[in-house]
């Protein structure tokens, strides 16, 4: 049994790499998701401002969530009851629908154990060594020095494939972690700054809807 799992130790260490590489890649494709999302939504927020940022067709979703959001910042420093005020206030609806894209802690636990867990292949090529090594000791007292050379093979294979393995998903974890990252600060910056939007947007800046202006002709008959 020691000799069977020895003898796989390699391959399974090989499998999961392949199978943690797979896991980054959708872990990608969720944080892509996720910024388009929040970038449609600020889009939509803002849509009525005359001001708004304009941005190249290809520039990154962060920058264009930090752009909306600067935006609304502008904003609300104007006057109470300004018309731009206004028009956000009318819209703050939007920021009060589902905000499935805000929820952002299955995200961070699973990026946190992809990451994490990448701590674990040299430690798995290790195991892997002692299993063959034990496997080796174990052996009966006939067995050939042939066989005794391929169970410290299959060390140094498992050995290697732990630290290639670690290596490997280091280095991807180093090109899409400040991606991440940033995912995660703009989604603290959103909800900064629609509490801020809905706490400082008052009375003088709503509208009721079924308020109409008076006009002229109303104004003569009374």
């Amino acid at each position: 049994m020691l000799e069977l799992i020895s003898s796989y130790s390699t391959v399974a260490i090989v499998v999961a790499a392949l199978a943690h590489v797979l896991f980054f890649f959708v872990l990608a494709m969720w944080a892509r998701s996720d910024r388009k999302k929040i970038v449609q939504t600020l889009q939509r927020f803002t849509d009525s401002l005359p001001n708004r940022s304009r941005m190249d067709h290809d520039a990154h979703a962060s920058d264009q969530v930090e752009a909306c959001l600067a935006d609304i910042h502008d904003v609300l420093v104007e006057p109470s009851g300004s018309p731009n005020r206004m028009a956000l206030s009318q819209r703050m609806r939007i920021l009060d629908e589902r905000r499935d894209y805000l929820h952002s802690l299955r995200f961070e636990t699973a990026w946190n154990v992809a990451r994490t867990m990448i701590e674990a292949y040299p430690l798995a090529g290790v195991l892997g060594t002692i299993l063959a090594i034990g496997a080796a000791l174990a052996s009966d007292d006939q067995a050939s020095v042939g066989v005794i050379v391929t169970r410290f093979g299959d060390a140094i294979w498992s050995t290697f494939a732990g630290l290639a393995s670690a290596i490997t998903l280091m280095l991807i974890n180093s090109f899409v972690e400040p991606g991440f990252a940033k995912l995660s600060e703009n989604r603290l910056h959103v909800r900064e700054t629609a509490s801020k939007a809905k706490r400082e947007l008052g009375p003088a800046d709503r509208v009721a809807p079924n308020a109409m202006p008076t006009s002229p002709a109303t104004e003569a008959t009374t």
